[in-house]
């Protein structure tokens, strides 16, 4: 066990202390910050809503990525209940409050929930993101997958008028010779009345990493790695309105693609060595993601006394993994056994529309309703790309869901409920499975379902800056069927033998308290997740994978606070505590604790801001993750369930200074130079000699933006 640094957590209590002093002494007369999120399908002030309701701002954002430019790291600092980032381009175990996250890009449904790659993390350049919108907890508001909430990043839009264009140049490295990244990009703004327009485009080349004692992190050759990467934006949003109506219409295409100049080195975990590189070729292409994402939304603010939003969206995803000769793919009518390389790809396309409407006072003074239908067409696939063999046959999922939510306000009261009804077929043709599984022919099929998902909230604002919640919210997700169509090696199986299409429903209950002044903020909430019929997925002794309905449950609470003391000094901080248990089998008990493949551990952030100059700010900030092992001694069938991860804190150090050539940005990732073993690597795979991952050492990072 570590004797993890104290700092951190005292400066965290001491910005909720502080923060609670300012809420005592928060005068009547002081202005209020109002902030607004689109994310639940209608324009509306978090103090409105039931829920942990948080909004990363652009500031927020741009001070991170002075360090990082890693999304996710972005939401484990930002996000009480967001699990660690992983450092690599598989996003395996960054969850949200022990469950799945469905990730939208100005609402266009990014995750791939029939067969999830875990490469969701990285589908758009960090420079076209304005703000994060993140829901915490379950929800069906934005369709399936968010039964541990939802992250929305909205796009930037221009908003003075005339013509803008920004050069910006980053640049990190560790002070060795292949440890260089750099990324250059290219914004153009224009506004001019009614229209506006924004283009983007990025090129960029990322380094090798290298530990806090100074080796080369191991590269993750298979599932993917943003070292010894390349990649590339191409954003476009033009939009123009026509009084009360607007038409926008919004395009990315992004690319992260491997170079493969390095290979692995096995970990020596006896003398403390963990995973490596060396130079060297890897066999097969690269690993890579390439996603595509186009939206045509329309908006009318006054239609029959209420407004109008309907969007209709498309998104392409291919995501190739790294080639390996695993038995799971070898064929000696291909190779002899043990010869054949090959390397998997999903590819999911989807297309859709979102309908909503918005009218207050139906019926009757201070009553909302908001109603809509929504529509998903998903094609998704698992192939072996070298070879042209099918792994995962084309899963077609078809859904279809119409809505409708009530919203009423009277004084320092609103209540909020609402359902959405489920109906949802999903199609699967007859296929063969790899040789490995004895070439079994599956007949195909048809399974479908019907589901109404629920919630209900209310808000008590019972003093001007004080505001209460409770909820009760149903989300809504289906199991990773790819899995188990893809591991059949009995005779005579059929799609309507092999799993149960009943979605996992999860139900978040939560009770929290804010309070929200001109010197800053402050929320605590209590949280209870359950999901009656989970899914796990379990190999019987005839080799045929089956997804066994376990119950889970997740209870947490989280405090987060932030202290504006004056316009030149501010400190923030947050705690989580996420508690996941599940079982062994249906009908067992909920004994056993979630493994870092489905939560995060306990975490405390803390820092602060302070301008010393009129045009210079410099932050701090430490991140602590505390110990956690669980399940001692515990297995099921062949499974070992034990994990040992023993905690540790990292700092970062960033500042900005607006010179007359441009901002100027730098940053410090892991200040102290922190040697350590990441939490998932730690965790789940402490024993895998190529996955004991170290975390990157100190990083020295230099940003210039400049407009004109």
């Amino acid at each position: 066990m570590t004797t993890l640094n104290p700092l951190p957590r005292a400066v965290a209590l001491a910005c909720l202390a502080l923060a609670s002093e300012a809420a005592t002494a928060q005068s009547s007369g002081e202005a209020i910050r109002e902030v607004v999120v689109t994310a639940t399908r209608n324009s509306k002030s978090v103090d409105k809503i039931p829920g942990a309701v948080s909004v990363i701002s652009q500031k927020e954002l741009e001070a991170q990525y002075l360090l990082a430019d890693d999304p996710s790291a972005a939401l484990a600092i930002y996000i009480p209940g967001y699990a660690p980032s992983r450092q690599k381009m598989s996003s395996t175990g960054e969850s949200l409050r022990g469950r799945s996250t469905l990730i939208l890009l100005d609402g266009v449904p990014q995750t791939n929930p029939l067969r999830g790659g875990m490469r969701e993390g990285y589908v758009a350049d960090t420079a076209i993101i304005e703000r994060v919108e993140v829901i915490n907890g379950a929800s069906a508001m934005q369709g399936m997958g968010a039964t541990g909430g939802i992250v929305n990043y909205i796009t930037k839009s221009p908003k003075a008028e005339g013509t803008t264009q920004t050069v910006n140049v980053r640049m990190s490295s560790q002070l060795r010779h292949d440890s260089l990244d750099w990324k250059t990009g290219y914004t153009l703004q224009h506004k001019s009345g009614d229209f506006d327009l924004m283009a983007f485009g990025s090129i960029q080349q990322r380094g090798l990493g290298y530990d806090g004692n100074g080796r080369p992190l191991g590269i993750e050759s298979v599932q993917g790695d943003t070292m010894d990467a390349q990649g590339t934006d191409l954003f476009f949003k033009i939009g123009k309105n026509f009084g009360d109506q607007r038409l926008q219409l919004t395009l990315n295409r992004f690319r992260m693609e491997g170079d493969g100049d390095y290979k692995p080195v096995d970990d020596d975990f006896a003398a403390g060595i963990p995973t490596s590189a060396t130079p060297g070729t890897p066999p097969g292409a690269p690993p890579r993601n390439k996603v595509e994402t186009s939206s045509l939304e329309y908006r009318h603010n006054d239609l029959l006394g209420g407004s109008f939003n309907a969007q209709i969206f498309k998104q392409n995803f291919a995501s190739l993994y790294g080639a390996t000769n695993t038995s799971t793919f070898q064929d000696t009518a291909i190779a002899p056994k043990g010869a054949l390389y090959d390397q998997s790809e999903v590819v999911a396309d989807k297309y859709g529309a979102k309908l909503t409407y918005v009218r207050p006072n139906t019926a009757i003074e201070g009553l909302e309703l908001t109603a809509g239908l929504d529509y998903l067409r998903d094609r998704t696939k698992q192939w072996l790309a070298g070879t042209g063999r099918t792994w995962v046959p084309t899963l077609d999922f078809t859904s279809l869901a119409p809505f409708s939510q009530l919203e009423y306000e009277i004084g320092p009261l609103t209540v909020r409920g609402g359902v959405r009804h489920e109906s949802a077929k999903l199609n699967v043709d007859t296929y063969t499975t790899l040789a490995a599984y004895g070439s079994r022919l599956v007949q195909g099929g048809e399974r479908s379902f019907s589901k109404n998902v629920k919630n209900i909230g209310a808000v008590w604002r019972f003093s001007q800056n004080w505001s209460a919640f409770v909820v009760s919210a149903e989300g809504f997700g289906l199991p990773d069927v790819g899995l188990v169509l893809r591991a059949v090696n009995k005779p005579g199986q059929s799609v309507d033998k092999l799993f149960d299409m009943e979605p996992v429903i999860t139900r978040n209950k939560e009770i929290g308290v804010n309070w929200r002044g001109a010197m800053g903020s402050l929320g605590a909430s209590f949280y209870d997740s359950r999901s009656k019929l989970g899914s796990a997925l379990r190999v019987n002794s005839a080799g045929i994978g089956q997804l066994d309905r376990v119950p889970t449950t997740v209870r947490g609470w989280e405090v987060s606070g932030e202290l504006r003391a004056t316009k030149q000094f501010s400190a923030f901080g947050s705690y989580a505590r996420t508690m996941g248990k599940t079982a062994t089998a249906a009908g067992a008990p909920l004994d056993v604790a979630l493994g870092a493949r489905s939560q995060g551990p306990d975490k405390l952030v803390a820092g602060a801001n302070w301008q010393f100059m009129p045009k210079a700010t410099v932050r701090l900030q430490a991140t602590t993750l505390f110990d956690r092992d669980i399940n001692i001694g515990r297995t099921v069938g062949t499974s070992n369930l034990e994990e040992h991860f023993n905690g540790y804190t990292l700092m970062d150090l960033a500042a900005s200074y607006d010179t007359p050539w441009g901002k100027l940005g730098v940053g410090m990732e892991n200040l102290a130079d922190r040697q350590y073993i990441g939490y998932y690597p730690q965790s789940v795979s402490y024993k895998d000699p190529s996955a004991h991952f170290a975390g990157r050492g100190r990083t020295l990072s230099v940003s210039l933006a400049r407009s004109f």
